[in-house]
């Protein structure tokens, strides 16, 4: 994949899974960090769009424990927590991890693998664009198999590779980017690494196409990805506003969905029997 040798990608040969060859190192990861810290923006649009994924997973409570894996400021959790779920997170910052506990949430600093949480503990495992940093998302998935119970769900979204703004800017999509992202999913690899590790599809879908996205990887805007003022958030308002909008943005997604090309993948996957 010369195209892309910028971020190191390479391509599996026999599975089509696109990752990096270049595995970084702890100090040139601690070195990026620093400089990237999960955002502090939390908008009123995604905490309607939680209560909906939150509505989901209400069939799968069971100990009423759920856990997000890298949980940054822990707005996820504590839509979850107002619910009445008992909450837990990972983070990989003091600073994280500080801010989540200071709201009342069970933290965890470190990698996944590298925290001991008991077997079968949760009934909902959450990795919200997590998946496609790691190097290893292998290590990932049966560390989460492991803690999640028997029948429980595990949900996530990551980057999907094959989506039409990748096609049409190449090289130049800014999520392709070393060392921030490692692993480059699609609908069929993503599905494929679960069904390896034991779990069942309940469904993969691909939706949306980034503004802001669009914007930066051309180089005309410079803004936040996530902010109250970014492009994406901005078209996000008009179209909670207008019932004509709604409609279009489901028949959009409907066919981004048809085609697999939407910018991101959302997979619900249950631990097998």
């Amino acid at each position: 994949m010369s195209r892309y040798d910028k971020a190191y990608l390479c391509r599996c040969e026999n599975c089509d899974f696109v990752f990096s060859k270049k595995v970084p190192g702890p100090t040139e990861l601690e070195k990026y960090y620093d400089t990237h810290e999960p955002t502090s923006y939390f908008s009123p649009i995604t905490v309607a769009r939680y209560n909906e994924l939150l509505d989901q997973f209400e069939p799968f409570r069971r100990t009423g424990k759920i856990l997000d894996i890298g949980a940054g400021y822990g707005f996820f959790l504590e839509v979850a927590k107002q619910r009445g779920w008992e909450v837990y997170g990972t983070e990989l910052t003091e600073e994280t991890v500080k801010a989540c506990s200071e709201k009342g949430m069970n933290m965890f600093k470190g990698e996944l693998p590298n925290i001991e949480f008991e077997d079968e503990m949760f009934d909902v495992i959450v990795m919200i664009e997590v998946i496609e940093h790691v190097n290893n998302p292998k290590t990932y998935v049966e560390h989460a198999r492991r803690m999640l119970r028997k029948g429980g769900m595990l949900y996530l979204t990551t980057p999907n590779f094959n989506s039409l703004l990748r096609y049409r800017l190449k090289e130049n999509y800014n999520v392709i980017e070393y060392p921030n992202h490692l692993c480059y999913f699609t609908n069929r690899t993503l599905k494929k690494l679960f069904a390896e590790h034991r779990f069942t599809t309940k469904s993969i879908s691909t939706t949306g196409i980034s503004l802001t996205r669009l914007r930066t990887s051309k180089g005309v805007s410079d803004q936040d990805f996530i902010s109250e003022t970014s492009d994406d958030e901005m078209v996000r308002y008009k179209i909670e506003k207008s019932r004509f909008l709604r409609f279009s943005k489901k028949i959009a997604n409907f066919i981004l969905n048809m085609f697999k090309v939407g910018d991101s993948l959302k997979g619900s996957f249950i631990r097998e029997l």
